[in-house]
């Protein structure tokens, strides 16, 4: 398993957009994905899952997976929030 944490640098947090973007991200992989927030862990191919988290700025979360292609996703899912300025 495959871990990194990150810290929320978006103004708006992970609203609807960006948390379709992670979601659609996730979802090209095999690799079981899930996203960890404020001692709650959700899938992170699942829309309402991540919505449900109510991440905001500031905010500490953590990513992991697990599978044959956890490298490749998390990278994947690393790039995608540092190139749209969600976190860092």
């Amino acid at each position: 398993m495959s871990k990194k944490p990150f810290t929320v640098t978006a103004d708006t947090g992970i609203h609807a957009r960006p948390a379709t973007l992670l979601v659609q991200t996730a979802s090209k992989f095999s690799s079981d994905i899930n996203l960890e927030f404020n001692g709650k862990t959700v899938n992170m191919k699942s829309i309402m899952g991540v919505m449900s988290l109510g991440i905001g700025k500031g905010a500490e979360i953590v990513i992991s997976a697990e599978g044959s292609d956890e490298t490749t996703a998390l990278e994947a899912i690393e790039s995608l929030l540092k190139s749209e300025g969600l976190a860092g």
